[in-house]
Formats: structure tokens, C-alpha cells, sequence
């Protein structure tokens, strides 16, 4: 049987637009992920969201090796559970993205000055 916590319903971060986001907002760690945007972690349904846009709001850095990008999608970097909307942009080694949510849990995170496009493609 399949681990569900493998499993995300969220966004992939468009592979043609990923480039130019990695090139406009250096990753500052070694590990650069920017892959996705999760919605639901865990046991999800099979239907993926249907927004296709999102944007970069704010950032968070521990400073110790978790850098990640607060989305806003359809407005709001609010997810259902809780949590914070997000792409994890770069880690030390060692690091790992599940971090993200802790680092913007425990420390908050940083308007940018102006907000960035960036293309989803919804994924369940």
C-alpha cells in the first residue's frame, strides 16, 4: 500500500516560468527546490485546484538554511488548514522542505515590495 504522505493536491510551479522566477529571486541556499505550491498534504482527493496563477507576496529565511516564497492564490496566502500558501525556494543541506511551514509558523514572513506572477499547474 502507497504512503498517502507522499501524495500532495496543490500546484507545480510551471517549468517554462521557472527559470526567470529562479533568475529574479536568487535561491540563497545550495538545494534549490522551487517546485511546488501545496494545498493538502497527505490522504488528498483526486481532483486538483482549479486556479492556474498565483503570486509571490513575501518571503520567509530562517537564516539557517530554509529560504521559501508566500504565494497569494486567487488573493489570499491563507490555505484551509491553517497554514501559509508557499514554495519552498532553496535549503542548506541537510534541510528539508516540510520546514517551510515552520519557519514561516515561528517567524512570520516578509511583504515584498511589488508581487511577482507566477503560472501553477494544478495538481492532485
Amino acid at each position: 500500500m502507497a504512503d498517502p504522505t507522499r501524495f500532495y493536491a496543490g500546484w507545480l510551479v510551471d517549468p517554462d516560468g521557472r527559470a526567470a522566477l529562479l533568475a529574479r529571486v536568487p535561491p540563497r541556499y545550495a538545494v534549490v527546490v522551487a517546485h511546488h505550491v501545496t494545498l493538502k498534504f497527505g490522504d488528498v482527493a483526486a481532483v486538483p485546484p482549479a486556479a492556474t496563477v498565483g503570486e509571490i507576496v513575501g518571503e520567509a529565511d530562517d537564516g539557517a538554511g530554509v529560504q521559501v516564497l508566500v504565494v497569494a492564490i486567487e488573493g489570499s496566502p491563507a490555505r484551509p488548514d491553517g497554514g501559509t500558501f508557499h514554495i519552498t525556494w532553496s535549503l542548506a543541506p541537510g534541510r528539508e522542505a516540510r520546514e517551510s511551514n515552520d519557519v514561516i509558523a515561528l517567524r512570520g514572513w516578509t511583504p515584498i515590495s511589488a508581487p511577482i506572477p507566477v503560472r501553477l499547474i494544478p495538481k492532485a
